[in-house]
C-alpha cells in the first residue's frame, strides 16, 4: 500500500511536468543506454528514481559541487541549456548544486560559505571544469580570493568522485597549448603530484556533451553504487562506453570513406551528397567518443552530421598537457597537423615538397657533372661474353653469334677486360 502511494505520489509529480508514465519508462531505457547497462536494469533504475524523487522532496538531495578551473564555462553552459522532460530534467532534480561558480556568481559570500559547509559534510561529487593552472604558486588562477590549486584541492580530498568535465580538466585543453605559460594541465595528473588520492573520473570534450555527464550522475546518484562507476573506467580513466570507439566507427559517412567518395572541397557537389569529410582535415579516425551515436542537441544532430569535419575536441590525455587537442589537431581543415619545430610550425606537406626539390636539384646536378666529365659520351663497353661463359665453351649458359675461332680468342683473353662491341662480331642473343 505504502509504495503504491508512493508511486501514485511519483507519477503526479510528473503528470505536473507534462510527463507520462510511458514518457518516464522511456527516459528510464535512456538512462540504461547512457550509462552502458542493459534493458533488464530498467526496472531497477525507475525504482531508484521513484524512491529518489519522493525522498528529494523530503531534503534528501545529492549534494554537488560544481568548479570552474581555467575555462569559457562552454560545459556548464551546455549542462544548463537540457531541454525537459528528457533524462536531465530528472537527474536534475536528483542532485543539490550546493556550488557554482558560474550560476550562483550573484551570490557572492553566502554561496562560498554553502560550499565550506558542504566539504565539511562529505558524502558528495565535485564537478571541476577547466584547467589547473599551477604558474605564479597557483596564483595564476584564483576564485573568491583563494588559490585555484587549493580550492581544487580542498574540495577534491572529502569528495566521493571527482568529475573532470571538458577537455580542459582532462588535461589542460586549449589552454595547455604551447607555449602554456600558465603551466596548465588536467585535474587527474595535479592531484597525483601533490598526493590528493581521488577516483577521478575523466570526460573529455569541448565541451562535454551533457549526456555524458547525465550517465555518471546516474551511476553515483540513482544507482548509489560508485562500484559502477569504476567498471565502466578505462586505464584512462574515461568511461570505456562513451570513449571506447573512435567517431570514425560510427560515423554515418563511414560507408563513403569505404568506397573511397570525399570532400575535397566545401560547397561542391560532393558535400551536397554526403561524402566523407576526411581530406577536409576530420579526425574522426584518431578521436575516441560515441558522438555520432549520442548525437548533441537532445539527440538532434552532431558536427557531422551537420557538415563541419570532427575537430578532434575530445582528445586528451590526463597523463600529458602537451597532447592537447588543440596542439594535436590544428589547423583544423587541413588533412596534416602542424610540426613543430622550436618556434616554428610547418605542415609535413612542405618539408615532402622541399625535399623532393632538393632531390631533383641533385639529380640536375649529377647530369651536368656527367657530361662535363664526358662519361655520358659513347656509353660504357660493353662484355661480348659472360666470364664465365668464355672460360667454359662446353657448359656455356647463354648463347652467342661467334665462331670457335672468335670464341677460342675470347677464352684466351684476360676475363676482366671487358670485351668492346668493336673487337669482335656477332652478339649475345
Amino acid at each position: 500500500m505504502e509504495n503504491q502511494a508512493k508511486i501514485a505520489d511519483f507519477d503526479s509529480i510528473l503528470e505536473s511536468r507534462g510527463v507520462t508514465r510511458r514518457d518516464f519508462l522511456g527516459l528510464c531505457a535512456s538512462i540504461a543506454a547512457a550509462a552502458g547497462l542493459s534493458q533488464m536494469a530498467i526496472p531497477r533504475i525507475a525504482h531508484a528514481l521513484e524512491e529518489s524523487v519522493i525522498g528529494a522532496k523530503q531534503g534528501a538531495l545529492y549534494p554537488v559541487i560544481w568548479i570552474e578551473g581555467a575555462s569559457c564555462t562552454g560545459c556548464t553552459e551546455s549542462f544548463a541549456q537540457i531541454e525537459t522532460p528528457d533524462v536531465g530534467a530528472i537527474v536534475l532534480d536528483l542532485i543539490s548544486l550546493n556550488y557554482s561558480e558560474t550560476l550562483s556568481a550573484a551570490a557572492g559570500h553566502s554561496v562560498e560559505e554553502a560550499k565550506a559547509q558542504t566539504i565539511a559534510a562529505g558524502n558528495y561529487i565535485l564537478v571541476y571544469e577547466g584547467a589547473v593552472l599551477k604558474a605564479f604558486e597557483g596564483n595564476a588562477l584564483r576564485v573568491a580570493g583563494e588559490v585555484g590549486t587549493s580550492a581544487l584541492v580542498e574540495a577534491a580530498e572529502s569528495a566521493n568522485a571527482v568529475v573532470a568535465l571538458g577537455s580542459c580538466a582532462v588535461n589542460g585543453g586549449w589552454c595547455a597549448a604551447h607555449p602554456n605559460p600558465a603551466q596548465a594541465m588536467g585535474v587527474q595528473q595535479y592531484l597525483e603530484e601533490v598526493g590528493v588520492e581521488a577516483t577521478v573520473v575523466n570526460v573529455p570534450g569541448c565541451p562535454a556533451n551533457p549526456e555524458w555527464l547525465m550517465s555518471i550522475l546516474v551511476d553515483v546518484v540513482v544507482m548509489k553504487d560508485v562500484s559502477l562507476l569504476l567498471d565502466r573506467l578505462n586505464s584512462e580513466n574515461k568511461p570505456d562506453d562513451i570513449f571506447g570507439q573512435t567517431i570514425h566507427d560510427n560515423c554515418e559517412r563511414r560507408g563513403h570513406f569505404e568506397n573511397g567518395e570525399f570532400v575535397y572541397k566545401f560547397g561542391s557537389e560532393e558535400e551536397a551528397k554526403g561524402y566523407c569529410l576526411y581530406p577536409l582535415g576530420c579526425r574522426g579516425p584518431q578521436t575516441k567518443s560515441n558522438c555520432g551515436v549520442v548525437l548533441w542537441n537532445n539527440r538532434r544532430s552532431w558536427c557531422v552530421q551537420a557538415g563541419a569535419p570532427c575537430i578532434g575536441c575530445c582528445e586528451a590525455n590526463p597523463a600529458n598537457p602537451g597532447d592537447n587537442w588543440v596542439q594535436v589537431n590544428t589547423p583544423f581543415y587541413k588533412r596534416m597537423r602542424d610540426l613543430r619545430i622550436g618556434d616554428w610550425l610547418v605542415q609535413p606537406t612542405v618539408i615532402g615538397v622541399g625535399l623532393t626539390a632538393i632531390v631533383a636539384a641533385c639529380l640536375v646536378v649529377h647530369g651536368f657533372g656527367m657530361k662535363l666529365t664526358g662519361r655520358m659520351d659513347g656509353g660504357a663497353p660493353f662484355e661480348k661474353i659472360r666470364k664465365w661463359d668464355a672460360k667454359h665453351p662446353e657448359k656455356s649458359i647463354g648463347k652467342y653469334d661467334l665462331t670457335p675461332e672468335e670464341r677460342q680468342a675470347l677464352a684466351e683473353k684476360d676475363c676482366g677486360h671487358a670485351v668492346s662491341l668493336d673487337e669482335t662480331r656477332g652478339g649475345q642473343s
